[in-house]
């Protein structure tokens, strides 16, 4: 999934290449936010684990592993499987580490079918405010597909607004690859009711599509991404934990409010220490200044 290598078509908004190594100051602060000197920081209630990160340590110990993440400091979480948990009893896990969901990923063809109702039901049980649908079959990956998709994401996104909840919709890759001369992802930010349906914008997946520069968006279509998924890129292309890699989170940041920026998932697809990797992540995010 994170294979590749950076191309010229995407450095322009990937940043200057930090490497592992320059990413975190002797003192312990990130070298990007010590460059910038900014006053801005991610409020901590803002800062949350994408728990599709945790998935191996998920499946062995549900509540352990959110305690863990409790005590690393972490606010958030957005629910990525339930390992045979309930939504109950995960709301209750979560409410006895005073961790808060705030979405749950839940998939295409449940938010397009009769499972709407139910999967809404669910995400207030886990007191998120967010449906997400984390993507779509490759059966749509054109212009007409993407345009069906986005008229079934304002039938869905209808109803999740009557259910007091908003949907969203998290990128891949090819979702901004740009097929006969128009942007896949513009698409659905074009054909989409604002008021019904928002986006969970992954920025590895936006940097590695090479077409959407997130601080860009942030500025051309406002308010509409209420969540983020903060995922690093190593110099080769590869996941990084949050701050050793070489997207400048700064740059992205610095228009997170005009985007409607309200939270800061970490994830990593595919970390060797699930636990490290969200230590160093949240370590970067809580010092940051942008």
């Amino acid at each position: 999934m994170g294979g590749g290598t950076v191309n010229g078509t995407r450095r322009a908004f990937l940043g200057t290449a930090l490497g592992a190594a320059a990413a975190v100051g002797l003192a312990g602060t990130p070298a990007s936010a010590a460059g910038r000197r900014g006053c801005r920081r991610i409020p901590p209630s803002g800062i949350g684990m994408h728990l599709y990160t945790m998935r191996t340590p998920l499946a062995a110990d549900f509540a352990g592993t959110l305690g863990r993440l409790a005590e690393i400091g972490y606010a958030t979480v957005g629910v990525s499987g339930r390992h045979g948990n309930s939504p109950a009893a995960i709301r209750q896990m979560l409410d006895a580490v005073r961790l808060k969901a705030v979405l749950e990923h839940v998939g295409y063809d449940i938010v397009t079918g009769s499972g709407l109702p139910q999967a809404l039901e669910d995400v207030h049980t886990l007191g998120g405010q967010w449906i997400v649908v984390p993507s779509l079959p490759g059966s749509l990956h054109s212009p007409e597909g993407y345009r069906e998709v986005a008229r079934q994401f304002n039938r869905a996104g209808l109803a999740a607004r009557e259910s007091g909840l908003k949907l969203l919709y998290h990128n891949h890759g090819s979702d901004h690859e740009v097929v006969d001369g128009v942007s896949l992802y513009d698409i659905l930010l074009a054909e989409t009711d604002p008021e019904l349906v928002g986006f969970e914008l992954d920025l590895y997946w936006a940097a590695e599509g090479g077409s959407s520069d997130p601080g860009e968006l942030f500025i051309r279509h406002p308010g509409r991404f209420p969540a983020l998924h903060v995922k690093d890129m190593a110099p080769n292309g590869d996941f990084a934990d949050v701050g050793s890699g070489i997207l400048d989170f700064p740059a992205m940041f610095d228009t997170a409010r005009q985007g409607g920026v309200e939270q800061w998932l970490v994830e990593h697809d595919a970390p060797a220490d699930p636990f490290a990797s969200a230590r160093t992540s949240y370590r970067y995010l809580s010092q940051l200044r942008y």
